[in-house]
């Protein structure tokens, strides 16, 4: 039994039409996903595992709701004791630690909003978010030297009020293991005016900024139930299997894959707290475990193929899915060949659930992002908002989000109605991503608004050349953008990181330039290339390719 029976009027579809025309997510009033999921699964099943947990020192382990009902109530109480109500902010610096989802949850039952961050944060990246958000309360995990940075950070953020500290002792710090020993277990859900509603804030993203500080995308307390779409239709978990979605409780890919949707479809999260991605590791984990689904980036996928697979017994496997970036077609097809399972693409924003993805009715292609989630009413229009035939190019928008707001829909940009008004205006959300729709219905990615290139009279997507370059052998990593020529206007410029044994030269970027001829239209090669030893990119590991044309710019002056 799983618990999304209650929330779809139907929940099996025989065609990708069926299911775009009967899908419908039912919202009841004063939804919380830690009292009428995890608790409910607790009183109908007890022993019902939930979650399963590793790391790369030999720790392992195991939860049942009802010890995730035991341990959240205990949190619920703990915080509460130390100044913690409905509202207030709490960012959570927790890695992928099992104790992440016993604030979570607890901040859920209270009504607090957490604030999901990366401990790959500075001390300035702190200090913005504290007082951009209004932090009350940081719970830390010690890693490198996240600590310090938060002490730093105290002085000059004047709203943070408390620390805590999971898994050690510090002075100055609250010691979460210690203290939540003396707190109770009973926890009464809160009624009346205590009460979380649905349009209440339950989450702060901060999205990744390239050409500004980062924004604050506040999600209500219906967001988890726009996810059922995400784990049951594009990742396809499965009753009572492991499931595992690589991201870092840092990122919103945590609560599109590890938290909301895959419980609310009966699957048990696996999580693996990695000290650092190592192929070979991560195949010896899914192996041992027994995955039955499981999502990643592509880049993880082009590196585990580099790994002789025929010795993984990956058979466990049922579905495998990707987001985040293009999936290209060879890692694609050595995946299928190798486990026999095809990587279903899918796509989104902080801003969003699962928006466009290949569904299991459709034909895959391999470079399409699929089809729209009929949960949302998806658009393609042109710079007057007007809808736009196949094949010609569009801003992907969201349609009726104020008279018909689904879940998963962010609220807006948290205490910035400036931005919100930006993309959200006349009943429509813009998300800046420009695609186009084929004959088949299939949606495919051209780029963000500011990233599609126009060089001699065609619009170039920086992504479909991204795709050509990172096929030959000497790519690791690339970016694309348009960079000044007194001649043209623009060009194609592509900036590359190369792999081991590869030397920068004249007759590398030559070969280059005639691999991507030879793989897409010869019109979207690069005429220049330039070899570095990394790229610009903002903490969640996004590329700054506005920084780059900046730069560009500016030599060009």
């Amino acid at each position: 039994m799983n618990l999304a029976y209650r929330y779809l009027d139907k929940d099996t579809f025989g065609s990708y039409e069926d299911f775009a025309q009967n899908l419908h997510i039912h919202i009841p009033d004063n939804f919380n996903f830690a009292y009428d999921i995890i608790d409910e699964y607790a009183r109908l099943e007890p022993d019902r595992l939930a979650l399963v947990w590793c790391d790369d020192h030999g720790e392992e382990r195991t939860f049942t709701f009802t010890d995730l009902k035991v341990w959240s109530d205990r949190t619920a109480n703990y915080l509460k004791s130390l100044g913690i109500k409905k509202g207030d902010k709490v960012m959570l610096i927790l890695r992928r630690r099992y104790e992440f989802y016993f604030f979570a949850l607890a901040l859920c039952k209270i009504g607090a909003i957490y604030i999901p961050s990366t401990n790959q944060l500075k001390e300035k990246d702190i200090v913005y978010r504290n007082n951009a958000a209004g932090v009350k309360m940081i719970v830390a995990y010690e890693d490198g030297d996240i600590l310090s940075y938060v002490e730093k950070s105290r002085e000059v953020s004047p709203t943070l009020e408390t620390t805590v500290l999971v898994g050690g002792k510090k002075e100055g710090w609250h010691c979460y293991n210690e203290e939540i020993q003396l707190a109770s277990d009973q926890w009464d859900r809160p009624r009346g005016d205590d009460a979380p509603k649905n349009q209440d804030l339950m989450i702060i993203y901060f999205t990744s900024g390239t050409t500004s500080m980062p924004k604050m995308a506040g999600q209500d307390f219906t967001y988890p139930l726009g996810h059922i779409v995400t784990a049951k239709y594009w990742q396809r978990v499965v009753e009572g299997g492991l499931h595992l979605t690589l991201a870092d409780s840092g990122w919103a890919k945590f609560g599109w894959g590890k938290l909301y949707g895959q419980w609310i479809c009966g699957a048990v999260q696996f999580v693996y707290d990695m000290d650092k991605f190592e192929p070979k590791r991560l195949l010896e984990i899914m192996q041992k475990y027994g995955l039955k689904t499981f999502c990643a980036p592509p880049t993880v996928y082009r590196f585990l193929i580099q790994q002789d697979l025929s010795q993984y017994d990956l058979s466990s496997l049922v579905h495998c899915s990707t987001a985040g970036e293009p999936l290209n077609p060879q890692v694609f097809y050595t995946w299928e060949e190798a486990t026999g399972l095809k990587i279903l693409n899918g796509f989104g924003q902080s801003e969003t659930t699962v928006l466009v993805a290949n569904f299991e009715w459709l034909e895959i292609d391999p470079g399409a992002m699929g089809k729209p989630n009929p949960a949302y009413h998806i658009d393609v229009v042109d710079e007057n908002g007007e809808s736009v035939p196949a094949g010609v190019e569009g801003e992907l928008v969201i349609r009726d989000v104020d008279t018909n707001k689904p879940a998963g829909l962010f609220s807006g940009y948290y205490n910035d109605e400036v931005s919100t008004k930006k993309v959200w205006y006349n009943n429509t959300y813009h998300t800046g991503d420009v695609v186009y729709k084929d004959e088949h219905g299939l949606l495919w990615f051209v780029g963000r608004n500011d990233d599609v290139i126009k060089a001699s009279g065609y619009r170039i997507s920086p992504f479909e050349v991204e795709s050509a370059l990172i096929e030959h052998p000497a790519v690791v990593e690339c970016a694309v953008t348009g960079a000044p020529d007194p001649i043209r206007g623009t060009v194609v410029k592509a900036t590359v990181v190369l792999g081991k044994g590869y030397k920068a030269s004249d007759e590398l970027k030559k070969e280059i330039q005639e691999h991507v001829k030879n793989v897409t239209a010869p019109y979207k090669y690069p005429r220049i290339i330039e070899f570095v030893d990394e790229l610009p990119k903002t903490i969640s590991g996004k590329i700054k390719r506005a920084e780059i044309r900046k730069e560009d710019h500016k030599s060009n002056k």
